[in-house]
């Protein structure tokens, strides 16, 4: 837990997620640490010990004072942390800054924004302190039999891209440790997923009605380590961006596989796009979901958007792009 202090206005509370990145959080602290020494910049760091510590982290911090958090882990991490501020009730959440050192597997929200995952250079950005207000998503879900929700600061998943997540988790679980897990993962899952019938409704229109492999949903554009599967998503527009891929076979992929990173997703003849407020997701049988890469429970699932609701720290190119159009 937090010490009880009185907080210097300047200062940061970061959590450290230590098995970020496959231990990456916990190698690497010592040269972030003093980097952010070497910048001037004021820290208090705290590791995160289990699940979920970082939301229990982030709402004991702030409501001790804290208004800048900074985040040393992946995207699960920071998923959690954002769940914090809204759990919290001492201020709004657009009232604390948050920023990211990136040092997980994917690191897909960091891309949105600019930030390099060079530590030197998100430090400096973390010192110039370059904010901007995102949207964020909440997500309410099956599990347990019991109607959940959660927030979401990037891109969400149902159906193939939940159950790649689940088998990258399995093999993590079992001692896996390599840079092409997740890639290993993706491959043997689309080689054995079944697309599900799947309805699609967004702000009450319903847009898709059939087999469906795939549906992304999402603030922000990557997801799956790089993947620009939202590339039309803009993070403060008060939308939300749905992909769906229809059932496809494999040679369309392999022949566009470039699309899906630059992103020409939606050239590819078996991709829909589709933007709205609220997107309602119905499928026989139930289908898998994940949030910012943390598997959730099941479908139906729903999603709506919170308009400018986190402050976040990007990088000085991001906004200089936003300036200029």
């Amino acid at each position: 837990m937090v010490k009880n202090i009185n907080v210097e206005p300047a200062k940061w509370f970061a959590i450290v997620n230590p098995v970020a990145g496959g231990g990456r959080g916990l190698d690497s602290f010592p040269q972030i640490s003093k980097l952010l020494r070497d910048n001037g910049i004021s820290s208090e760091p705290v590791f995160t010990e289990h699940k979920c510590h970082a939301t229990e982290l982030t709402v004991d911090a702030v409501n001790r004072g804290y208004r800048r958090i900074l985040v040393i882990g992946g995207d699960g991490t920071l998923h959690e942390t954002v769940n914090g501020l809204f759990i919290q009730k001492s201020v709004p959440p657009e009232q604390i800054s948050l920023a990211v050192i990136a040092v997980g597997t994917g690191n897909d929200w960091v891309r949105m924004f600019g930030i390099p995952e060079r530590f030197s250079e998100a430090i400096a950005a973390i010192r110039e302190e370059h904010t901007f207000l995102q949207d964020v998503g909440c997500v309410s879900y099956e599990e347990a039999q019991f109607r959940q929700s959660r927030y979401m600061a990037n891109v969400a998943g149902v159906g193939f891209d939940a159950r790649v997540i689940d088998r990258y988790n399995h093999l993590r679980n079992k001692g896996r440790r390599s840079p092409l897990l997740y890639a290993r993962s993706l491959l043997k899952t689309f080689f054995g997923y079944k697309s599900t019938g799947v309805k699609v409704t967004v702000d009450g229109v319903q847009v898709y009605n059939h087999l469906l492999m795939s549906a992304a949903i999402g603030i922000c554009q990557y997801n799956g380590g790089g993947i620009r599967q939202l590339p039309k998503a803009v993070a403060d527009d008060g939308l939300l961006d749905i992909t769906m891929i229809k059932p496809v076979h494999w040679w369309n992929v392999v022949f566009r596989l470039r699309k899906l990173f630059n992103g020409n997703i939606y050239t590819i003849g078996h991709v829909i796009h589709a933007q709205g407020r609220n997107i309602r997701i119905e499928s026989i049988p139930a289908v898998q979901l994940e949030v910012d890469g943390e598997l959730l429970g099941h479908t139906p699932v729903e999603f709506s958007v919170i308009k400018r609701a986190i402050r976040v720290v990007v990088s000085k190119s991001f906004i200089d792009k936003r300036r200029n159009g």
